[in-house]
C-alpha cells in the first residue's frame, strides 16, 4: 500500500507555515508565505497554492493525502470556519475548509492555531506524555491551547481557550482588533511589548535609554530585547512589567485547570530569562498554597513552525 501523507498549515498573524508530514510525524518539505500580503482570502489562497500545489504534486497528488489540517486564529473546529479573527485582514466568517477543499481537492479540518500547536507539543514536544498542560503562544498575538485529561478543550462552540483575550487590567490598554480594554494580548504579545516601550518612553521623555534612539516605527519587541540585553534599564523594565502581567494571568489559568506545566513558545520566548524570571515570580506570588511550586513553566523545545505544522497535520490522521 502506497504511503499516505498529511498537510499541516499554520496561519499566524504574520506568517503562514505549511508542510507535508508523514505518519511518523516527520516534516518532509515545508515553506511559508506572508499571511496578510493580500487584502482578501481569495488572494491568500492563490499565493498559498503557488507553493503548496507543487508539494502536493511532488508527493503523488490529492489521492496520496489523508487530509489537510489547518490551525488558524478564531478557527471553529465544528464549522470549518475562521470567524472574526482580530489579527487577520479577512473580516467576518470565512468558510475556510470549503475554500481549501474546492481549491486542492483534499478534505480539510480546522482548529485554533494554538490548539494545533498544543497537539504538536503533546505528540512530539516537551509535553510528550503529559495529560494536563497549557500552551501559550507569545507572538503577534497571544494564543493558547488547553489540554485536560489528554484532550484539547474545545467547548460548546469550538472556541474554548481564548486566554489571550482574558481581561487582566480593568479599563486597560485598548486592543485595536477586538475593541476590548486590558486583555492579556494587549500586554504580553510582541505588539504589547512594543506598546509598553512606547508608553514608558512617552512617560519618561528625558530618560537616557537606548530605546530613545529608535523612531516609533523602528521600535519592535526585538529592538526592546536587544536594548535589554545591553543592560538598558528602561528596556529591562518593559520585560519586568510584561512578565508581571503574564505571570498574574498564568496564576489565574492554573487555578481553573491545575496543569502539570505551562509551555511557552513564539517569538517573545527568545527573550529567555528576561521574560521567564518575572513571569515565574509573578505566577508563584499569586498562587494558592496548594499550587505553589507545583506547576512548571517551560519553553517549547520544538521549532515553532514545526510544532504548528505537526499539530495541524495531526487533525487528519
Amino acid at each position: 500500500m502506497a504511503e499516505k501523507y498529511a498537510i499541516g498549515i499554520d496561519v499566524g498573524g504574520t506568517n503562514t507555515k505549511f508542510g507535508v508530514v508523514n505518519k511518523k510525524g516527520e516534516i518532509l518539505i515545508q515553506d511559508r508565505i506572508k499571511t496578510n500580503e493580500k487584502e482578501n482570502v481569495e488572494g491568500f489562497i492563490e499565493v498559498l497554492a503557488e507553493k503548496l500545489q507543487p508539494m502536493i504534486d511532488q508527493y503523488g497528488g490529492p489521492e496520496a493525502f489523508v487530509g489537510i489540517g489547518m490551525g488558524a486564529p478564531n478557527a471553529n473546529y465544528y464549522q470549518g470556519t475562521i470567524e472574526y479573527a482580530a489579527n487577520l485582514k479577512w473580516k467576518g466568517i470565512i468558510p475556510m475548509a470549503d475554500i481549501m477543499e474546492e481549491k486542492f481537492k483534499i478534505q480539510t479540518k480546522l482548529t485554533n492555531d494554538a490548539n494545533a500547536a498544543a497537539v504538536g507539543e503533546m505528540q512530539y514536544g516537551i509535553a510528550k506524555g503529559m495529560k494536563n498542560f497549557i500552551t501559550i503562544t507569545l507572538g503577534t498575538g497571544v494564543g493558547s491551547g488547553v489540554i485536560i485529561d489528554g484532550k484539547i478543550v474545545l467547548g460548546y462552540n469550538g472556541f474554548a481557550g481564548e486566554l489571550g483575550h482574558v481581561i487582566v487590567r480593568n479599563g486597560g490598554r485598548l486592543h485595536q482588533g477586538t475593541g476590548l480594554c486590558g486583555s492579556l494580548e494587549s500586554y504580553a504579545s510582541a505588539t504589547g511589548v512594543r506598546d509598553t516601550a512606547i508608553e514608558f518612553l512617552q512617560a519618561n521623555p528625558d530618560i537616557n535609554s537606548l530605546l530613545s534612539s529608535y523612531t516609533i516605527d523602528e521600535l519592535t519587541s526585538e529592538t526592546v530585547f536587544k536594548c535589554a540585553e545591553q543592560g538598558d534599564v528602561l528596556a529591562n523594565e518593559v520585560f519586568e512589567f510584561t512578565g508581571q502581567i503574564l505571570g498574574e494571568a498564568l496564576a489565574t489559568f492554573v487555578h481553573f485547570s491545575a496543569p502539570e506545566a505551562i509551555v511557552l513558545f513564539g517569538g517573545l520566548t527568545k527573550a529567555g530569562d528576561l521574560i521567564m524570571k518575572p513571569t515565574r515570580q509573578a505566577m508563584e506570588d499569586n498562587l494558592l498554597q496548594v499550587f505553589k511550586n507545583q506547576v512548571k513553566i517551560l519553553f517549547s523545545t520544538l521549532n515553532e513552525a514545526d510544532a504548528a505544522i505537526l499539530g495541524a497535520s495531526a487533525l487528519v490522521w
